[in-house]
């Protein structure tokens, strides 16, 4: 066992597109920086399948690749979520539903013969109606923290002050990671709090570069423009950005030692 475990993060898949990149990058096709080997990935799934929702099809394939997927508020997308959730192993939906919401929020993975931690919690400032995480995350926590150190914490929110408040919070409890998701656009904050606690308000997206978060220009500019209902189509493009971060967690105490974000770029129009 060696002291330390390295977790890859990729922030939120949007669409084809970003399932085709995070499937080159973790197979080894793709040129990338140097250092960003790994021992355990995890992913945000919530926009994978055409931009809103996760299917079995691309649950399946993407487990592959993937150690564990997290989510949001989107997850509920594609209808066949509830065929397959209680059997997918991989994939966590937010802790804060209310009981007896289809899967679950947590999961505690063997990496290597290191146990790792997953939580993945809503936020409730501009979100939809969630269970109020504070108290039911203490819990969760506390429990996790009789098996493993290692605990790591998707907070897919909307503000900038719950993300940075929450995570100061859960630092207190002791936390190794709390990685922000929902907003798309990778911060420039990646810091660990107290010694203790890798940190950034969020990882950034996966998906076309050429795009409004992810989907298309021209559907988002009309909606703005005449704030009229329409249906948002996932942006179509050969150049695809991928966002993400590693953090070093030691492996006995569950404190982060480093935390480094990335973000690398393919055109597919140069290949052959």
């Amino acid at each position: 066992m060696t002291d330390t475990v390295k977790i890859m993060f990729l922030g939120d898949l949007a669409g084809r597109s970003a399932r085709r990149l995070v499937r080159e990058f973790l197979s080894g096709q793709v040129a990338v920086i140097e250092n960003l080997s790994c021992d355990f990935v995890i992913a945000n799934v919530e926009n994978a399948s055409h931009g809103f929702g996760l299917t079995q099809k691309n649950y399946v394939e993407l487990s592959e690749v993937l150690d564990c997927m997290t989510s949001g508020n989107h997850i509920w997308d594609k209808k066949d979520i509830f065929d397959y959730i209680e059997d997918a192993p991989k994939l966590i939906r937010p802790i804060n539903y209310p009981q007896g919401t289809p899967g679950v929020g947590s999961r505690i993975f063997d990496c290597k013969g290191v146990k790792i931690g997953v939580i993945n919690v809503l936020g409730m400032t501009f979100m939809g109606l969630v269970d109020n995480y504070w108290s039911l995350l203490k819990t969760e926590i506390e429990r996790i923290k009789q098996i493993t150190p290692i605990i790591f914490i998707d907070f897919h929110a909307e503000a900038t002050a719950e993300k940075i408040c929450f995570a100061r919070w859960a630092s207190e409890l002791g936390v190794s990671a709390v990685v922000g998701t929902h907003t798309h656009v990778q911060t420039a904050d990646a810091q660990i709090i107290a010694g203790k606690t890798a940190y950034i308000t969020d990882a950034g997206f996966c998906g076309v570069k050429d795009s409004v978060i992810g989907m298309d220009y021209n559907t988002s500019l009309n909606r703005f423009l005449t704030q009229l209902p329409q249906k948002y189509l996932p942006a179509q493009g050969e150049e695809v950005m991928l966002n993400g971060l590693i953090v070093e967690i030691c492996v006995n105490t569950g404190n982060a030692v480093s935390i480094k974000s990335f973000s690398i770029e393919k055109n597919y129009s140069e290949e052959i």
